[in-house]
């Protein structure tokens, strides 16, 4: 008798939440007739995912106009009542971010309700986990479009992950068009950071501060100018790749195009005295090392390699990219003797890329794909994670879709990935993030909030690519850089040979 009780009483309660919020929405009194035990389809999916406790409004839309309520409501603070005609709830920015801090760590329950000839339907209600854990507040991307005649409309762009706001950092219209990409920070500082410029004015724009330098990286001991780059967490060096880069396209593949890397080798380079220098296992002739990054320690350099290829044409999927780690000293500038192998992509099948460790140096994110470096072409593939303490290999599923996830990086508080997925329409790559708990398994992933999701990417004929957070705003001086690249002659950088490393 008491269980039966206890169900009339939670079905009654239901009811009358239903209630208040129609009657909150409406201004007039009202009561749900029928409670649908069907759900609501919203984009972007934000149901049953994590967010961070001070990321913007999850404003959604619904498929169809009408005269609809929405009520957002956790165990603390005052709940948010949003009415919609039109499909859109645009969520009130104060209140949501009152309604997050009251519920740090809680889950918050959100329910649509339709009028349908003068009578009130409830839809299931769904549910988002507020983690205690925030996000950095910004990200830096690149945005630039894939059509063949527009393909040099770009730009490094920089967005407020607590607003909507997106702010230039620099375009490329200023400097004729040319290309620009592979922006990097060091430790998510945007006050010290560099890019490339490619074709026109072409070098590498090295920021810090108030301070910028045009860096001509092309030697005579090297076959490129720099391609990938990563910061040493001192913010001295920077571990980078030369090769000659390929791409293919494709009439019958599922993977439209690959981008191929060709002789490619990995330097480090030293700021204080603008010198290269590597050694016999980042440059062999044997094999093609790409994609470096430092650990957050900086005692150890993390690295892609495979064996090198005859024939591009012929060969590229034999290119299965290995996981290696080699030691590195910042003071005397030296590598260790010993290379570990913690992926053997030939052995596998399979190939990695872009490994990226964790802030607190527990966890190791990469891309592994069915052969090549360049995850983002792949459909097949997919972010895994390392667990370093004792070298447990597993996928992010919960971060991974049907189509190609990449370009990943960690938030300051090793909680939050942003990367790069191809999702919501096979096309075109858009942010998402996903939460890392302490056991390092991904939760369900979310897409970057838009003030009109639905209308924005809808519209925007524009790829993300490389999203990295930011801990505060980036500054910069645009026209500062428009004059240097084009009028300045800039800085060659130097080689210098493992032999010479010790003389000063």
């Amino acid at each position: 008798m008491n269980r039966y009780i206890y169900i009339f009483k939670s079905i009654w309660l239901f009811l009358l939440a239903i209630e208040l919020i129609v009657s909150s929405c409406s201004q007039e009194r009202v009561r749900i007739s029928k409670q649908l035990k069907t759900e609501i389809q919203i984009f972007p999916d934000y149901k049953e995912v994590t967010i961070p406790v001070n990321i913007a409004p999850l404003n959604f839309s619904v498929p169809d106009s009408g005269d609809y309520c929405l009520l957002i409501q956790g165990k603390g603070g005052e709940p948010i009542q949003v009415h919609s005609k039109e499909g859109l709830f645009d969520i009130p920015l104060k209140p949501w971010k009152r309604l997050l801090k009251e519920n740090s760590g809680e889950q918050l329950e959100w329910i649509v309700a339709r009028r349908v000839d003068g009578a009130w339907k409830a839809y299931l209600p769904f549910h988002t986990t507020v983690a205690k854990d925030s996000i950095d507040p910004y990200i830096a991307y690149r945005l630039l479009c894939l059509s063949n005649d527009m393909w040099n409309r770009m730009g490094i762009y920089q967005r407020d992950l607590e607003g909507y706001e997106q702010s230039v950092i620099y375009e490329n219209k200023l400097t004729d068009y040319n290309c620009v990409n592979c922006h990097t920070f060091p430790e998510r500082d945007p006050r010290k950071f560099i890019f490339h410029m490619r074709g026109l004015h072409s070098g590498s724009v090295l920021m810090d501060g108030k301070k910028m330098v045009k860096l001509n990286t092309k030697t005579p001991e090297t076959i490129s100018n720099f391609v990938y780059i990563y910061w040493h967490p001192e913010g001295r060096y920077l571990a980078v790749t030369t090769c000659s880069t390929y791409q293919h396209f494709f009439a019958n593949n599922p993977n439209t195009l690959e981008v191929l890397d060709h002789n490619a080798d990995i330097f480090v380079y030293d700021t204080e005295k603008n010198e290269l220098f590597s050694c016999e296992a980042l440059s062999s002739k044997d094999a093609w090392q790409t994609f470096p990054s430092f650990s957050p320690d900086g005692k150890s350099l993390y690295f892609s390699t495979c064996a090198a290829v005859d024939t591009l044409e012929k060969d590229f999927r034999k290119m299965t990219y290995s996981l290696c780690r080699i030691s590195f000293d910042s003071e005397t500038r030296s590598f260790g003797q010993r290379v570990d192998t913690l992926y053997n992509g030939e052995k596998a099948g399979k190939s990695v890329s872009f490994a990226r460790v964790s802030p607190n140096g527990k966890f190791l994110a990469f891309t592994l794909q069915e052969y090549g470096g360049f995850g983002v072409w792949h459909k097949d593939a997919d972010l895994y994670m390392l667990r370093l303490a004792d070298n447990k290999l597993y996928p992010l599923a919960q971060a991974n879709s049907d189509f190609g996830e990449s370009y990943h990086t960690w938030s300051s508080n090793s909680h939050w990935l942003v990367f790069s997925s191809r999702r919501l329409d096979g096309c075109y790559t858009r942010p998402f993030f996903a939460y890392i708990d302490d056991e390092g398994e991904a939760h369900k992933a979310f897409l970057l909030p838009q003030k009109n999701p639905a209308k924005f990417y809808r519209d925007l004929f524009y790829t993300y690519n490389l999203p990295e957070f930011l801990q505060e705003e980036a500054r910069t001086d645009r026209h500062a850089i428009m004059h240097m690249m084009r009028d300045g002659q800039g800085r060659q950088v130097k080689y210098r040979s493992s032999q010479n490393l010790g003389e000063d």
